[in-house]
């Protein structure tokens, strides 16, 4: 996602009648619930029963009801025997048909009442054998306020006055809008989307189009695509026009590229789209295969800032020039594409190997375009933001929320503090290292190529296994104090004679070899720093520059007071702000 803190927020939804054949009457509005508002967490035992094999899916947008209709066929493999099937969705749709393996459930056999919907099946499941549900449905869906730093639907207009929509659910999860597992591990196999839309509006989605059909003013757009991330799924409805492009491989192969705009943005969208081949370039170069070239590489913008929505990122960054040299928010969210979508978290609590990536792949893009001077300015920018409040990972499982919001968890630190976390273990372990094990982490193989590896889910505790089985060395004392805890080392130094003598002050005194270079003079000597110390000679030397190449993520005092006086300086001028409103509000 986007690289902001993420406020997630309750937002109110009334049920909306459609019609008597479409949506049963409601006795009174319901609200989403709190449960529905969340996503991650402890995944419940009768949903770790199940592998998601097919997701069927149709929805009926109705722009100026700012409601959805939809049927979702969901197909599943017992793993172990099933008498109940348990699904994630919010209680706000009033559900007009439900039937297992063909066959009407009385409403009896299922209930919601807080967004957690069980179904009672009319016969045990044995272990191994499929079932499959299919739920009619309808009603308002949660409207985002803020997204994408809250989930839901974005109902919007473009300048003309035609509508706008999109979808934007990392935060509360797949559940606002259709029935499905909302845990980073529930991805379905295969999705297929069917979406109407009233003509002539556009529906690009993930995956490979497969056909519109229109008939009676309504447009049926129909995509499927391959092990999505439960998240990435997503909407997106409006007067686009399409850019169309084949990219060719330094693998020898081929596959297409689409970036779809409002009309009326032509000439923006074409500089934007022309940043596409040296951006897959990169990726294919520094990392590996674009892992969804059997469907394409797409875009779509959107009316929020941005979601790695697979192979149809969302992008809302109004076409921003940068200093850069490139659009840093079309660049974070494709990065996702390896970081979120091919490489998935275990658990919320792995978030870090999504968002630190991605952030770092900005820095690395940089070096790669412009050398070293922008990718240091980059990561001492994100050096300077981050907070050291909660270690970025807990050691648990945890619920979105409890990730991205700063005041609970770590926040901005899984972007802004990982990146910097993977510089250093870059520059400590060397280009070949640390690059063989971004590979092996997303695909699975130290040599990936085109058809060689599939979707993965991977977890903190398998990367340090990556990181000791490429290096032959055990780093955990390097994840230990960077990853679960939250004050990085501080290096304390002092003189005695000739010497520069130097020590690692961690939390809690945890071990911390961490080398440390020194320049002296005009030579570079590195201090092993063996059970945490070291001793360099430098006599009168100068200059005396310790980490002369910024190597090493540390605590540096002199950031903590900028940040405290900067923070103090934003609340008075933010006081400032409120008083000059409030005495002009006075005055009229």
């Amino acid at each position: 996602m986007s690289v902001r803190i993420r406020a997630v927020a309750a937002c109110a939804a009334s049920l909306l009648a459609l019609s008597a054949a479409s949506m049963a009457p409601a006795a009174e509005p319901l609200k989403t619930s709190a449960l529905s508002l969340e996503t991650g967490g402890p995944m419940p035992a009768e949903q770790q029963a199940l592998a998601f094999d097919h997701a069927d899916l149709k929805f009926k947008i109705l722009p100026d009801k700012k409601a959805i209709e939809g049927e979702a066929t969901l197909t599943f493999t017992a793993k172990s025997p099933l008498d109940k099937l348990v699904l994630d969705f919010d209680r706000v749709f009033a559900i007009s048909k439900l039937t297992i393996d063909g066959k009407p459930l009385k409403p009896s056999a299922w209930t919601n009442p807080e967004g957690r919907m069980t179904i009672t099946l009319p016969k045990r499941v044995a272990k191994g054998k499929r079932v499959t549900v299919a739920v009619t449905y309808a009603g308002v869906p949660l409207e985002a306020k803020r997204a994408p730093w809250d989930g839901g639907f974005v109902w919007s207009k473009t300048e003309s006055g035609e509508p706008w929509i999109a979808t934007a659910v990392q935060g509360d999860g797949c559940d606002i809008f259709w029935p499905c597992i909302d845990y980073p591990t529930g991805e379905p196999k295969l999705v297929d989307l069917h979406i109407t839309v009233p003509a002539p509006l556009v529906a690009p989605a993930n995956g490979v189009f497969l056909g519109m059909t229109e008939k009676d003013g309504w447009r049926t757009y129909n995509w499927r695509a391959k092990a999505p991330n439960t998240y990435a799924i997503a909407l997106d409805v409006g007067p686009y026009e399409e850019l169309t492009a084949t990219y060719r491989s330094r693998y020898g192969d081929s596959f297409p590229m689409s970036f779809w705009y409002l009309k009326g943005r032509a000439e923006k969208a074409k500089a934007l789209f022309a940043e596409f081949t040296p951006m897959l370039d990169f990726y294919e170069q520094m990392i590996g295969p674009y892992p969804f070239r059997d469907e394409k590489m797409g875009v779509v913008e959107t009316p929020h800032l941005g979601m790695e929505h697979q192979t149809i990122n969302a992008y809302g960054n109004e076409y921003r020039k940068d200093v850069y040299g490139f659009d840093w928010l079309l660049q974070h969210e494709f990065a996702h594409e390896w970081f979120g979508n091919q490489l998935t978290n275990a658990d919320n609590d792995d978030m870090w190997l999504h968002e630190g990536f991605g952030s770092y792949m900005q820095p690395l893009f940089s070096q790669w375009l412009h050398g070293d001077m922008e990718y240091m300015a980059r990561l001492n920018q994100m050096r300077v933001d981050s907070k050291n409040r909660f270690p970025i990972v807990s050691g648990r499982q945890l619920k979105e929320d409890e990730v991205y919001n700063g005041d609970r968890g770590p926040g901005n630190d899984i972007y802004y503090k990982a990146a910097n976390v993977l510089h250093t273990l870059r520059a400590l372990v060397g280009d070949e290292a640390f690059f063989k094990i971004t590979r092996i982490a997303v695909y699975g193989t130290p040599d990936p190529k085109p058809g060689n590896f599939s979707p993965r889910y991977l977890g903190t505790k398998d990367f340090i296994k990556i990181v000791n089985e490429v290096t032959g060395k055990d780093y955990g004392w390097f994840f230990d104090i960077y990853l679960y805890e939250a004050q990085p080392p501080e290096l304390l130094q002092a003189r005695e004679g000739d010497d520069l003598v130097l020590s690692w002050k961690t939390p809690k005194d945890k071990p911390f070899p961490m080398p440390v270079e020194v320049q002296v003079g005009d030579k570079i000597v590195t201090a092993p720093m063996a059970g945490g110390n070291g001793r360099i000679t430098v006599g009168p030397a100068v200059p005396v520059i310790i980490d002369p190449a910024s190597k090493v993520l540390r605590r540096q005092p002199y950031l903590e007071n900028y940040q405290a006086w900067k923070k103090a300086k934003d609340e008075a001028d933010k006081a400032a702000a409120e008083a000059k409103k409030k005495a002009a509000g006075g005055s009229k």
